[in-house]
């Protein structure tokens, strides 16, 4: 059997900031659109970005990849599902984007980001051990309300 994964839904609005002339979402904001479901999926593991600092990690993306099949327009409602797909080596995110209200699916994406030790300023080879078990217990919190 497969190993289950952490999955996170969000839901957000296309804002008119976010839009170019043609009211479509110009396509860096689909960075900021998979930060909002990572965020998400972070505060789920109680491991947001204060929780990162006072560990003595940091977590920059090393690796990124958006597929755009079909334009998030202006005041569209999105729904954004991440899944957490690797967390021992590094932390490995995918990401679907789907029109709220018709289920299309829009967007596809991945995102790797790599820890780092503040204090010795290097990048680690495998996750920090506080991560991991933060991981696990949000897994088996998961499994314990199934």
């Amino acid at each position: 059997m497969a190993e289950k994964k952490l999955k996170e839904t969000v839901e957000f609005k296309v804002e008119f900031y976010d839009v170019d002339s043609m009211k479509v979402a110009w396509h860096g904001n689909y960075v900021k659109y998979m930060e909002i479901a990572r965020c998400a999926l972070l505060t789920k593991i109680k491991y947001d970005y204060f929780a990162m600092e006072e560990s003595g990690y940091a977590w920059p993306v090393v690796d990124m990849h958006i597929k755009y099949l079909r334009p998030m327009i202006f005041m569209q409602r999105i729904r954004a599902e991440v899944t957490l797909e690797e967390y021992e080596v590094c932390m490995k995110l995918s990401y679907k984007f789907f029109d709220a209200e018709t289920g299309v699916l829009l967007t596809r994406a991945e995102s790797m980001q790599m820890a780092v030790d503040m204090n010795k300023r290097e990048s680690m080879m495998g996750c920090p051990q506080c991560f991991i078990e933060r991981v696990r217990a949000a897994l088996a919190e998961e499994e314990t309300a199934a």
